[in-house]
């Protein structure tokens, strides 16, 4: 998924999605509401693209948790966050296995179902594509088709520079 715009900002309900920088502060949007306002720099502002969900071996991004919902999910929205703590972990342990359970919180599984529920129901749930379907489309739009054989070396001229002069002043 990406999740690149979409902010979550502590003490703030919701998520939001980021519009531009200013002086002081930047500009987000509230998804649900669409209010805009400003989130300064004493606010504790975190990118859903920079959170992980830690697991027994390595970090699993959100956007592949995300993909995974999705796939399990059938597309379809998660169980709602408020449910039975209990149920949530379930949930969760049928989605990723491996999570790590001393450092992953029911707090932190829920806040995960309804950030999903959200952007699900918004429409704003973007899978990324493959890397190899990613260079297959960038070659297709140049217009230029990969060459693996390596091709000669081309020598260029060598390019004569302009020497800057100096202004002479008049007296």
């Amino acid at each position: 998924m990406v999740l690149k715009d979409f902010l979550s900002i502590s003490g703030e309900p919701g998520l939001f999605r980021f519009l531009a920088q200013g002086k002081n502060a930047i500009i987000v949007e509230h998804l649900e509401t669409k209010k805009r306002s400003s989130a300064y720099g004493s606010a504790k502002v975190s990118s859903l693209e920079d959170i992980a969900i830690f697991t027994d071996t390595e970090d699993i991004p959100l956007s592949k948790v995300f993909d995974l919902i999705w796939e399990k999910e059938n597309g379809g929205p998660a169980p709602d966050g408020k449910s039975d703590p209990g149920q949530l972990v379930k949930w969760f342990e049928g989605i990723l296995p491996e999570y790590s359970r001393n450092k992953v919180y029911a707090s932190d599984i829920r806040k995960v179902a309804q950030w999903y529920n959200m952007l699900h129901k918004l429409g704003l749930l973007v899978r990324e594509a493959p890397e190899e379907e990613k260079k297959e489309e960038e070659v297709a739009s140049s217009g230029v088709e990969e060459n693996n054989s390596e091709s000669p070396a081309v020598e260029k001229a060598p390019v004569k520079k302009k020497k800057k002069s100096s202004p002479k002043s008049e007296k």
